[in-house]
């Protein structure tokens, strides 16, 4: 792999894994699909995550694609339910999350 491909696959996979947190929480916003702006959001958020994934899969791995993209989409969930105040936040909420990244670090590093 060729170290620019390899750079902008991670780059793209990141992005990918943060238009996961947007389709999340626009599915949660949308009520079912029965609020239209969420729904589009949803939508285009959900194809822009989904094909980042898979232009991502092209150069890196299947599992650590997944693995990255589920965590980076995990935590910023997380971190919209906090700032909207839809979850709270404790302690041990925000050891687990600094576990995520650090698992999403270290496999970028091995």
């Amino acid at each position: 792999m060729a170290k620019t491909a390899g750079v902008m696959a991670w780059f793209i996979l990141i992005v990918s894994g943060l238009f996961e947190s947007v389709w999340a929480a626009a599915l949660s916003l949308s009520h079912g699909f029965t609020r239209l702006v969420p729904s589009l959001v949803f939508l285009g958020a959900c194809a822009i995550s989904m094909g980042g994934l898979a232009y991502a899969m092209r150069t890196l791995p299947v599992g650590t694609s997944y693995a990255t993209w589920a965590g980076v989409g995990a935590v910023g969930a997380l971190i919209y339910s906090f700032a909207t105040g839809a979850e709270p936040i404790t302690v041990l909420k925000v050891v687990f999350v600094l576990m995520i990244v650090g698992g999403i670090v270290g496999l970028k590093l091995v």
